[in-house]
């Protein structure tokens, strides 16, 4: 039986300081030294107020000063004393908090940062004001995090895509070399006769003929509003993914008020976000008209709207339009966000109108997206996550 170790009353005091943050309410008559002193100093230049004293209200300036070289220094400690993942939040909560987007803008800062998916739609949006001496150490920092992302859902996308392609393109009377023989031998398992230790099959199941042509359409069309940075970022990197496949054509269309087709630059996804533009109004119904005009195949066309749906364009056009790409065949889905976060702020209205024409709109994390995008090659119902 294992036993359990608490910690001793001098820990317990430690921890409790780290959390109330110091001042002369915080009760505990602690005082920090070496480690635990850094640590408090770079959480007291964030989150504290007037004195250093973290538990809220005050002057929210800290300690940061104004300056790329003081707020390079602290991001070299938080990343010393704090584990990634906080890194992460600290930074966010910077940029946030302390106004310190024009920061950004400054190489040695730009260094300094732990990348991730919120802090290219950080640089995305700073995109237009970032001098060129930014501009190259701006393109390192996305180009990790593409990378990062890449390996991390490449694989999968692809092998979960490749699969619904083949299961979609099986035909009943195949020629000998395009017959699926797993497939077909468990299909007839029925049809086993013992005396002859062998399968008749009565049915057989083979590869469609077109395995190395085009056989679908897939238009990812991404709201590039300011609260879609990070669903931007990971439809470019599923954008890229599934253009590498030669059986799927795909578009990206990115839109605000206006439209931008980046498809001929889905080689490089760093390029694609670079040619976005985070921010401004919404016009989804012009979107959708853009992509409408560009389907050719409608029965083996997939439209993926990536919104929060908040359409500043025309709203009975906007639906007028998916009702008439549905009944032309495409399969229409509705992205509420391509996030981690879960369900974002959305237009619960244009989000029932949509579920009533039989296009639902939910929040998809990256990790879901190669099933939904199955299911919809596949004309199969979306795997919708719980709300």
């Amino acid at each position: 039986m294992s036993s359990v170790t608490t910690p001793s009353d001098d820990e317990r005091l430690r921890r409790w300081r780290l959390v109330l943050g110091g001042g002369e309410a915080d009760g505990t008559g602690r005082a920090l030294t070496g480690t635990d002193a850094a640590m408090d100093g770079a959480l007291a230049a964030l989150y504290g107020g007037r004195g250093g004293d973290r538990r809220g209200g005050g002057d929210r300036s800290a300690g940061l000063g104004g300056s790329a070289p003081s707020v390079a220094r602290w991001l070299g400690d938080i990343r010393t004393y704090f584990p990634s993942s906080v890194v992460q939040v600290m930074q966010r909560d910077a940029i946030e908090r302390l106004g310190l987007s024009t920061l950004l803008l400054e190489p040695e800062m730009l260094a300094a940062v732990e990348p991730d998916v919120h802090l290219v739609g950080t640089l995305l949006s700073l995109n237009k004001a970032m001098p060129e001496t930014t501009k190259e150490t701006a393109r390192a920092v996305v180009r990790k995090v593409v990378d990062d992302l890449e390996k991390r859902l490449g694989t999968r996308t692809r092998s979960t895509v490749t699969g619904a392609l083949d299961r979609s393109a099986r035909i009943s009377r195949p020629r000998h070399r395009d017959i699926d023989w797993d497939r077909t031998v468990r299909a007839n398992l029925a049809h086993y006769l013992p005396e002859y230790r062998t399968v008749v099959p009565e049915r057989l199941i083979g590869y469609g003929r077109a395995a190395r042509s085009v056989r679908k359409e897939v238009v990812l069309c991404v709201d590039q509003s300011g609260s879609m940075a990070a669903s931007v970022v990971y439809a470019s990197v599923f954008g890229a993914v599934l253009a590498s496949l030669r059986a799927i054509a795909t578009r990206l269309v990115v839109f605000d008020t206006a439209v931008v087709d980046l498809t001929d630059q889905l080689d490089d996804p760093v390029d694609v976000l670079f040619g976005t533009r985070l921010g401004g109004g919404t016009d989804i119904n012009r979107a959708l008209a853009y992509c409408q005009s560009r389907i050719t195949r409608p029965a083996d066309t997939v439209v993926v709207l990536i919104s929060d749906l908040y359409e500043g364009g025309i709203r009975d056009e906007m639906l007028k339009r998916v009702a008439a790409m549905k009944a032309s065949g495409v399969q229409f889905v509705c992205l509420l966000a391509l996030s981690d976060e879960g369900a974002p702020a959305y237009d619960r209205e244009h989000a029932a109108a949509l579920a009533a024409l039989g296009a639902p709109a939910f929040a998809c994390t990256p990790d879901l997206f190669p099933e939904v995008m199955a299911a919809a090659l596949e004309k199969r119902p979306l795997p919708i996550p719980a709300a």
